[in-house]
């Protein structure tokens, strides 16, 4: 039985739909367990902005933003450019992988062929890396995390985050981020899986030349790997649990952040109580 998630307030609904920009939302009107919810405006996500059009530079533009924050690696941004400039927006970069992390594994992506695929991602092995590297950015980046949290609690908002497809490294943040404002993981879960709707979703190229290079069979392969399936969020909660034994100690212990630092967060990205 397919578990129904919260439903988004209804400003996520609204967004406009950028041209070279995918994934991109405002995430207020999220609840907190306190009542209050994420203002409208000051929390943003997004795919990377290298492609932005001129239209879309507007509007950015347009949103008041204090900072980008990129978590793209040196490979990414080599491969997709770097961001579009905002006039009197700091751009921030803190990495959250190695570019050097599944070179071979991302080649083979790209360009291997069928009987590859099915070697590497066959038999939920796909899956199974989705999950394993949302418990490694938990357990190995908690000093980019901290950064992050501190950033926002002292100046940089609004704020919008984004990686290469907005997904992962953007959606972790994200989530994050939410944890430590008092968002529910439940409705967390839901703003994260709405980066399977189809105006949303990582376009995928492949180098490969193969007359099956796009089959059917290939994109089922592949779709693990570009799916926001809410189990690969999960693991990074249960590696929370696992690793500190609540979201609390997480923070508190594994991120440094304070009960005065949260405070500034819900000041800055909360509505009145």
């Amino acid at each position: 039985m397919t578990q129904q998630l919260p439903q988004i307030p209804p400003t996520a609904a609204d967004e406009p739909r950028l041209t070279g920009v995918r994934n991109f939302r405002d995430v207020g009107g999220l609840p907190t367990t306190d009542g209050r919810a994420v203002r409208p405006g000051r929390l943003f996500r997004s795919g990377h902005l290298a492609h932005a059009t001129e239209e879309d530079t507007v509007f950015l533009a347009s949103l008041g933003l204090h900072t980008v924050f990129d978590f793209r690696n040196e490979a990414d941004r080599r491969v997709e450019g770097p961001d579009v400039e905002l006039p009197g927006v700091r751009n921030v970069n803190i990495p959250l992988n190695d570019p050097a992390d599944g070179k071979e594994f991302w080649k083979l992506v790209r360009g291997g062929d069928l009987a590859q695929l099915r070697e590497i991602l066959g038999d939920g092995k796909a899956a199974a890396r989705m999950s394993d590297s949302y418990r490694k950015m938990i357990a190995e980046r908690t000093a980019e995390h901290s950064r992050i949290l501190h950033s926002m609690a002292e100046e940089s908002v609004p704020a919008l985050m984004h990686c290469a497809a907005g997904k992962d490294r953007a959606g972790l943040s994200i989530a994050i981020t939410l944890l430590a404002l008092g968002v529910e993981r439940e409705a967390i879960e839901a703003d994260y899986a709405l980066s399977n709707d189809p105006h949303r979703r990582y376009k995928v190229r492949r180098s490969s030349t193969a007359p099956d290079a796009m089959s059917p069979e290939v994109m089922e392969l592949l779709s693990p790997l570009f799916d926001a399936r809410v189990e690969y969020l999960r693991a990074a909660f249960e590696t929370i649990d696992a690793t500190w034994g609540s979201t609390e100690a997480y923070l508190t212990q594994g991120l440094g952040v304070s009960a005065r630092t949260r405070e500034l967060l819900r000041e800055r990205l909360l509505t009145e109580a």
